[in-house]
């Protein structure tokens, strides 16, 4: 599988008043094409530290950052919203819809970025609010859905502008565990439709029961990095029985 984000003895260090917090340390880690990557830890343990170097939103301190073929480490601020314009996605805990656009309004927000023609962008929203569930929710506003809708709204917003990253930042923890279940579950579907990376930082054990990769954070470095493949395919065969 192809890589799309390497970090090579990674380092970040924030400063608070005189002092220097190291966030992370001597991270080594590469990511894969259609990888479901869980990354676990503590409070303070760098998982969103991690994401936001993935995610070209901040820089290391040390070391070096590859996203999709493109090292980070001496790209300018435009170069870096180039990146994240053309291959990353975002979903956050706190969904961060804009309130007075319609969903139709706020997936087609990203396809707006790059720029896509009218007639595309239309076929295009409405194909990925079909495929999470919410093509008769188009015309309605945040404040009129759900947690888990808003978090669909979220996820097509995500996949509408088909990047080769989603980073999602604890995507379920602002919802109740069936809602949160139906998430994932969501989200496990368009990675194997779409073939799309998944990067998930979370403290929500749930989350495990999803994944193919395990990534546990502790102090800033990695203390365990292992893969669930063969757990994922006889989930996949269960699912696939069931239908």
């Amino acid at each position: 599988m192809a890589l799309v984000a390497a970090l090579r003895s990674v380092s970040k260090s924030y400063l608070l008043g005189d002092y220097e917090v190291p966030a992370l340390r001597g991270i080594d880690l590469e990511i894969h094409e259609g990888e479901f990557t869980v990354i676990m830890g503590p409070s303070g343990s760098g998982k969103s530290t991690l994401l936001n170097l993935i995610g070209c939103i901040d820089l290391p301190t040390a070391g070096e950052v590859v996203v999709c073929g493109q090292s980070t480490t001496a790209k300018k601020e435009n170069e870096l919203a180039e990146i994240r314009r053309t291959s990353i996605g975002f979903i956050f805990q706190a969904f961060n819809l804009i309130p007075v656009l319609s969903v139709y309004e706020n997936v087609e927000y990203a396809l707006l970025l790059k720029r896509i023609p009218e007639t595309e962008r239309d076929a295009m929203v409405k194909t990925i609010l079909e495929e999470v569930g919410l093509g008769d929710y188009r015309h309605h506003r945040p404040n009129q859905l759900s947690g888990g809708q808003r978090q669909r709204v979220a996820i097509a917003r995500a996949l509408v502008s088909q990047p080769r990253i989603v980073l999602a930042d604890e995507p379920t923890a602002n919802l109740d565990s069936a809602t949160g279940r139906s998430i994932l579950e969501l989200m496990q579907r368009m990675n194997q439709r779409h073939k799309t990376t998944f990067i998930f930082a979370t403290h929500d054990p749930e989350v495990l029961a999803f994944a193919q990769r395990e990534i546990h954070l502790h102090d800033g470095q990695i203390r365990s990095d292992s893969a669930r493949r063969e757990k994922v395919a006889k989930s996949h065969k269960s699912q696939r029985r069931k239908k």
